[in-house]
């Protein structure tokens, strides 16, 4: 049987207004012009009077502690954003209260100049040249075409022979024999860079070792190696590799050197590269004198205004004495448009201040950091400890540091970096656990690398420097750096 009931539920529902600004808050500079030119394509109530150069840093924060009782939160409320006064939308003297005023340090458009790009021939480029100067028949040439299409970015041809033989089959109707794509392998291995075409990394450094002079006694030896030894290389067996070869620790260094100055992966030596992330710095901080100094990348302040003609457009159909279907419909287009873009200049406005409260507290709280550049300096701080100071949601600040860079005199940093954990010295001192990697490093970058320092030295070091940390805290730690073990650090 069936029975009805009544219940109430609080539940918390964000506003159209909020979601905007929330996605547009974790949204990097980088890609925040093309969300910009997104908003202007679907929204033709929305115009860009930006000209200023946006690389520059304009907008300068003062210079004020968030723990001052004056710090206040300027976060907009739900109730500021439901307001709508057209005007302060149009005026182009004071756009969207932040607009003008980002010009200051914007170059003339007569006076940019552009970038010249060198012109370089790809990988696969290189490749087809070489292969055009060899005479070939028809088919043999058909085959080449095919192995270097098939060669990765790296330079590896890791295909199977037998799968190339069935591409020539069905795309080029060409019926090849295993022996013929081998042959012209080889051909195309003889190519530059050397170890073009190899199929597993020892076939890659044999190719290149070929090519050298192999009357040289280390080149001979340095073959060997590679042919039969490879693992224990890798794996800087040296005492094996020296009684195997019969060899001294000296020359067996001279060896391993031949080998170490081999490319491992070939086609990166002659490739453009166009995958390289380009970042651009959300913050600038630069040390005036002693104080620090915060600015706002430009781009992150464009200028904003809602469209006059939509705004003519709009006060003309709403004015109107009589109102058929279609005018309705196009009163309630208009407004929809023109609530969209002050919706839209509120977030980008919003998120400029929430960016600046933020970048503003984590200077403040690594104030000592800033000024020296010193990782040591980093005081241990958590997301909580920056919400707690400019009266935001942890969420808030999670999605500005997680996406955002600062530019400072030593370097520019994902803000998510200076976040770390506090260590409890045997004094009762906390510090950062970013403090006790920066020791770590220099014990193992000090260290003697033909006896490289264990995981149990390298604890014992920072017990006695008054860090009482485990053995395997130490992993953790060396394996969040990237470091190796001690035995694959070791050199001869």
């Amino acid at each position: 049987m069936l029975k009805q009931n009544l219940q109430q539920k609080l539940l918390q529902k964000l506003s159209p207004q909020q979601i905007q600004f929330i996605k547009l808050l974790q949204v990097p500079t980088v890609a925040l012009d093309t969300r910009i030119k997104e908003e202007l394509e679907e929204n033709p109530a929305l115009e860009d009077l930006s000209l200023a150069n946006l690389n520059d840093p304009v907008e300068q924060y003062p210079d004020k502690d968030p723990d001052d009782s004056n710090y206040e939160n300027e976060e907009s409320s739900g109730d500021e954003m439901d307001e709508f006064n057209i005007d302060d939308y149009l005026q182009e003297d004071n756009l969207n209260d932040y607009g003008s005023k980002y010009d200051q340090n914007g170059d003339d458009e007569d006076d940019r100049k552009e970038i010249p790009i060198a012109v370089q021939s790809t990988f696969y480029e290189s490749l087809q040249q070489q292969l055009d100067l060899v005479p070939l028949s028809d088919k043999d040439f058909q085959i080449g075409q095919q192995i270097i299409g098939s060669i990765d970015e790296d330079g590896y041809l890791r295909r199977p022979i037998t799968s190339l033989i069935d591409d020539l089959a069905f795309s080029q109707n060409v019926f090849a024999e295993e022996p013929e794509v081998e042959e012209m392998l080889r051909l195309i291995q003889s190519f530059e860079p050397a170890g073009i075409g190899a199929r597993d990394l020892k076939e890659c450094l044999l190719i290149q070792l070929r090519k050298k002079d192999i009357n040289n006694p280390l080149i001979v030896k340095a073959i060997r190696i590679v042919e039969n030894y490879l693992d224990e290389f890798t794996r800087k067996h040296y005492d094996k590799l020296e009684k195997v070869l019969n060899v001294s620790p000296e020359e067996l260094k001279e060896i391993v050197n031949e080998i170490l100055k081999l490319n491992p992966k070939p086609g990166d030596s002659n490739e453009v590269s166009t995958k390289h992330l380009q970042i651009i710095p959300d913050f600038h901080i630069s040390n005036n004198s002693g104080t620090l100094v915060l600015t706002l990348n430009a781009q992150n302040a464009p200028e904003l205004r809602v469209s006059r003609s939509y705004q003519d457009m709009f006060e003309h159909y709403d004015k109107a004495s009589q109102k058929d279907k279609k005018l309705k419909e196009a009163v309630q287009f208009v407004k929809q448009k023109l609530d969209s873009a002050k919706w839209f200049i509120d977030a980008i406005k919003q998120r400029q201040q929430t960016l600046l409260k933020t970048m503003n507290a984590i200077m403040h709280y690594q104030y000592d950091y800033f000024l020296t550049g010193d990782e040591r300096n980093l005081r241990p701080m958590i997301l909580k400890d920056i919400a707690d100071k400019i009266g935001m949601d942890i969420s808030t600040v999670s999605r500005v540091a997680n996406s955002k860079y600062v530019q400072t005199e030593f370097g520019t940093f994902l803000l998510k970096s200076f976040f770390s954990e506090a260590i409890q010295t045997e004094s009762g001192e906390e510090v950062s656990n970013k403090e006790v990697k920066k020791i770590l490093e220099e014990c193992i970058g000090n260290e003697d690398k033909r006896h490289p320092l264990a995981d149990e030295k390298l604890a014992e070091i920072l017990k006695e420097k008054g860090y009482n940390i485990a053995r395997r805290t130490v992993a953790k730690y060396r394996e969040a750096m990237n470091i190796p073990v001690a035995r694959l650090r070791k050199e001869l």
